[in-house]
């Protein structure tokens, strides 16, 4: 029997051996790169099917494993990317190139505090890529949206200092600011100069309250959401982009030519003045406006990382002129941004550096330039004989436009820094915490210098400015031999935040949980203004008050600014969120949100903002997997509450003294100081609660999806200044709570690849968006007005005091209430609508009637994706439907019997005998409705296989080729921000078609 083991023994081993040298005979090493389109890919994991045996590829995207079998297949797998198995069939060498996954990269957005997958949304949110934004000559980020996410509504103007008005979903305060929160890489509240186009790698619009919620007081707005560009691991790659663009007026008004005025002044028995008559044929539009103004912009970045830590680099630079003279924005942008793992990569440390330099050069007293350039005569010249600035001030609020601009500058140099540093912690129990803490300071220093030529040829006569609506018009002081400016202010905040996340699968259930504390301190104002006169030479400008003598004119006060203009807030905040996933299928949210804020009355700082979101996806569901129709359905709804303590500070609920005029006493004119604005402890937040309807859906395989939401929005208690009975209030003016405002509408978005034949594609995609806004409610205990307010005072020549608009309960914000026109009599002369019914030509606010709403009734994006091998053309149209515009600026140029003082458009032609066609009313309401094709860009892919330059993109551009519209004005694009919206009135900076050249590369 020993004999009979001995044999088992030996033939085991034998057979051991021979087994061995056959695996050793077919094991092999195999090596090779893992890359992307991007470059070498570090971490992504090799794995041999059905076995454990694998690997990671190195920071240069190399690996190298033993494989036991020759008929092996080896597995690569990256997240983000579609995963590869490739058959080794002996080969020793296998290079792998990964495709990113778009459908799985496009399912995570960014809410606060964390990422969701956009499948399990309950909220409205839209997600923008970069590929997806406007092209163009964009300095302002909030254009790159515009038209691109429905029931956002954008407004801008050609003027490359002004930022432009964002609203979503319909203005829900009276209160001037209702822009949006912006959140950048998790900083709450930075100034988005900081970022370059170029630099975002998304952008994330927060619409319903059950996602912007998490951000209590201060998203009532709508929370904006940008994420820069971050590094990945691997080898460093280099990008730059650069563009120049031409820019020129796309339309001016039709004003009167010199041959034109003549013969309409002839026909009307009038005749032009001899001082101002000198002969000229002068256009002032195309005088001022410059005949081309070029723009350009460079960028470069770097990216990398090795196995524990990225960066992300760049450097931007972009220049924007303006169409008008002294008008142009330079800006340097510097980012660094670095993630560093630790601890087997359980710890990750973040810092993030933004710094952006700004010189803002802004046309002299711009409005009135504006102005100046419509009203002056075609008859007179630009200089006289002499060549000295053509001037007759004898005509009053008559000015030469051009001398303005030369005589005087205005220029703001700002810079903008933004420090964040995160930790984040992976603990036991799917626990993870984070700590986030970040500073923020803004610097400006602005100079307006007007020399010696204003306060000799302007210091005689009568000089108003010209605001923006609803502003009204106060008269400017020049000195004595020129006067200056200068002023400068620091704005700091400190944000600390803290919060723990719980992420727990348990089988068919997935639980996330997020707890936090917020604290913001900040310091606003902090510098301080001075102004002078009396300038010994007139190159000085603002850079040395040494060289002015203003003590020696007795009747010049120097002005030290308003006097709050600084201040300091604290904001502190507790925030819970829960999200509970079952299968996939059934989802629910909730939060709440704590706001602690020093800007509101003493007995009601505290707020609580609690919101609640339900999904059902449908596609999920069994009786579902029968049908080939849809591939996704979900119906979600969700109802929160939300704050707006933007646009406050620290004196809004205070009681502050003011100057009350003068008082004579013992032989002297004293100042007076009183109340001018009683305190109210009991300020509270404006609360604006929304509830929202949505599906999101997806046709035949995702060739048709997109989404349908209605949402009811109503904010109460909105903040606001009201005049009071100085009986009750001895300042007879209060900063209190009353009214209400609601919004309601619904939005459509479709996308759509409508052919996909051979090399050809289209992809189009379009959004659509109706909002309904309406004051429900303007009133408050002390409030003397009634239920109604008149404002907007364009103070045109002979019409002081009229107003444009109301706040009305029943009607929307910026509700147009003037007289209503019927036409001409038998006389010629402009009739009007009595309270009576009755016709007359006499004008007054007695006979004012409703007029109009300059409230969009539809929003229309609609983009075109064209790609032909490596051609791709890209065609974006945008829409504004059913919104009327007060052209407050068609009125002051309608004034025949004043034509022979100041220019007229060329259709009062024939209205000689309405010597009143001016006066504002329903005849210069106009449809605001146009189609703009936006942007068109033709680009060119080009195949690169070298190992320097990975890819080299070139495209040509034009913006703004063309528009459909019956507006009169210079364009229907008349800002939608504010309370003053839909008013053209003599302040519309022109806007530009630009063409562009541009080119991406990366190596």
């Amino acid at each position: 029997m020993k004999k009979y083991y001995r044999w088992m023994i030996l033939l085991f081993m034998l057979t051991g051996f021979s087994h061995a040298a056959v695996l050793a005979q077919d094991a092999r090493q195999i090596k090779g790169k893992v890359t992307s389109n991007d470059g070498p890919l570090p971490g992504v994991s090799v794995l041999v099917k059905g076995t454990t045996t694998g690997t990671t590829t190195d920071s240069n995207g190399d690996y190298s494993l033993m494989v036991e079998a020759s008929n092996a297949s080896l597995v690569f797998t990256f997240v983000g990317y579609v995963s590869e198995e490739i058959p080794v069939e002996g080969r020793s060498t296998i290079d792998v190139l990964l495709v990113e996954d778009i459908a799985t990269l496009s399912e995570v957005v960014v809410v606060g505090y964390g990422t969701q997958s956009k499948k399990n949304l309950a909220s409205a949110i839209t997600n923008v890529k970069p590929e997806e934004m406007n092209k163009g000559a964009i300095t302002d980020v909030a254009q790159l949206l515009q038209g691109k996410i429905p029931g956002v509504n954008i407004s801008a103007s050609g003027d490359p200092n002004v930022k432009a008005a964002v609203i979503i979903r319909g203005a829900s305060t009276l209160n001037s600011s209702q822009t949006p929160l912006y959140v950048i890489d998790g900083i709450i509240g930075a100034d988005i100069s900081i970022v370059a186009p170029d630099d975002i790698a998304s952008i994330d619009i927060l619409k319903d309250a059950s996602a912007t919620a998490i951000y209590g007081n201060r998203a009532s707005n709508g929370v904006i959401m940008i994420t820069t560009k971050r590094g990945k691991k691997g080898q460093t790659q280099v990008t730059y982009s650069s563009y120049v663009g031409v820019e020129k007026v796309s339309h001016r008004l039709k004003m009167m030519d010199a041959n034109q005025l003549r013969s309409f002044l002839g026909e009307s028995g009038l005749a032009l003045s001899p001082a101002d008559d000198l002969g000229a044929n002068t256009d002032w539009q195309k005088t001022v406006e410059k005949k081309s103004a070029v723009s350009h912009n460079h960028n470069i970045s770097f990216n990398g990382g090795t196995e524990h830590n990225t960066y992300s680099a760049s450097v931007n630079y972009s220049y924007k002129d303006g169409i008008l003279p002294k008008s142009s924005l330079s800006r340097v942008i510097a980012r660094l941004a670095m993630d560093q793992y630790a601890l087997n990569d359980k710890v990750k440390f973040g810092i993030n550096l933004n710094y952006s330099t700004n010189n803002a050069t802004n046309t002299p007293l711009r409005n009135n330039v504006l102005q100046q350039m419509i009203y002056r005569l075609p008859v007179s010249p630009v200089r006289d004989a002499n060549g000295d600035y053509f001037e007759n001030t004898t005509t009053g609020a008559y000015f030469n436009p051009m001398a303005m601009i030369d005589h005087a500058k205005d220029e703001t140099k700002y810079t903008t820094f933004v420090g964040g540093f995160s930790t984040q912690v992976k603990l036991p129990f799917g626990l993870m915490y984070d700590i986030n803490v970040s500073y923020q300071n803004e610097n400006s220093l602005h100079g307006e210098a007007y020399d010696s030529y204003y306060s000799k040829t302007y210091g005689g006569v009568n000089f108003y400015n010209n605001p923006d609506p609803p502003a009204v018009h106060t008269l400017l002081n020049f000195g004595t031999n020129g006067t200056a400016l200068r002023n400068t202010y620091q704005t700091t905040k400190k944000i600390l935040e803290t919060y723990i996340t719980w992420d727990k699968d348990l089988g068919d259930h997935t639980i996330n949980a997020v707890l936090g504390y917020s604290y913001q301190g900040s310091e606003v104002g902090d510098g301080f203004q001075v102004t002078s006169t009396n300038f010994a030479v007139d190159n000085i400008g603002y850079s040395n008050f040494v060289l002015s003598n203003p003590y020696a004119i007795p009747s010049y006060r120097i002005n030290f600014g308003n006097d709050n203009t600084y201040y300091k807030t604290k904001l502190i905040s507790d925030f819970f969120r829960v999200n509970y996933n079952y299968k996939d299928k059934y989802l629910l949210q909730g939060s709440v949100r704590r706001d602690g804020s020093s800007v509101f009355g003493a007995n009601n700082q505290w707020g609580y903002f609690p919101s609640v979101g339900v999904a059902w996806r449908i596609i999920e569901e069994g009786f579902m997997t029968t049908q080939s129709i849809f591939t996704d359905l979900k119906l979600r709804g969700s109802y929160g509450v939300t704050g707006n303590s933007s646009g406050f500070n620290a004196y809004t609920a205070q009681f502050i003294m003011g100057s009350q005029g003068t008082f004579y006493y013992n032989g002297q004119q004293l100042a007076a100081y009183g109340p001018v604005q009683a305190s109210n402890p009991n300020l509270r937040w404006e609360k604006t609660a929304t509830t929202n309807i949505g599906v999101d859906f997806g046709l035949l395989d995702n060739k048709l999806s997109g989404s349908i939401e209605l949402y009811n929005k109503n904010t109460t208690g909105m903040i606001a200044s009201y005049a009071v009975n100085p009986a009750l209030v001895s300042a007879g003016t209060i900063v209190a709570n009353g009214g209400s405002i609601n919004n309601k509408g619904i939005e459509l978005s479709l996308n759509a690849s409508p052919v996909k034949a051979g090399d050809f594609t289209w992809n189009t995609g379009i959004n659509l968006a109706h909002n309904t806004n309406k004051i429900t409610s303007l009133s408050n205990p002390l409030f003397n007005g009634g239920d109604s307010i008149t404002y907007t005072r364009p103070e045109g020549q002979g019409q002081t005091g009229a107003t444009l608009q109301i706040f009305k309960t029943g009607k929307p914000l910026g509700q147009f209430f003037t007289q209503h026109y019927a036409g001409q009599n038998e006389a010629g002369k402009s009739q009007y609508i009595d309270k009576n019914g009755n016709l007359t030509t006499q004008t007054g606010s007695d006979n004012y009637f409703y007029a109009g709403s300059p409230q969009p009734k539809l929003l229309m994006g609609w983009t075109n994706t064209f790609t032909y091998k490596n051609f791709t053309l890209n065609v974006f149209f945008r829409g504004v439907f059913g919104n009327k515009i007060f052209n407050a600026t068609r009125a002051d140029l309608f004034r025949p019997g004043t034509a022979q003082y100041t220019n007229v458009l060329a259709e009062v032609a024939g209205q000689q005998a309405d010597a009143r066609a001016y006066i504002y009313s329903s005849r210069f309401i106009e449809s605001g409705s146009y189609v703009r094709l936006d942007n068109a860009t033709l680009a060119y892919n080009f195949k690169l296989a070298g190992n320097y330059i990975k890819s080299l993109r070139l495209y040509t551009s034009v913006n703004n080729a063309f528009v459909i519209t019956k507006y009169k004005g210079i364009d229907p694009e008349i800002n939608q921000g504010g309370t003053a919206l839909g008013v053209d009135s003599n302040n519309f900076y022109p806007k530009t078609r630009t063409f562009l050249l541009g080119i991406n590369a990366s190596f």
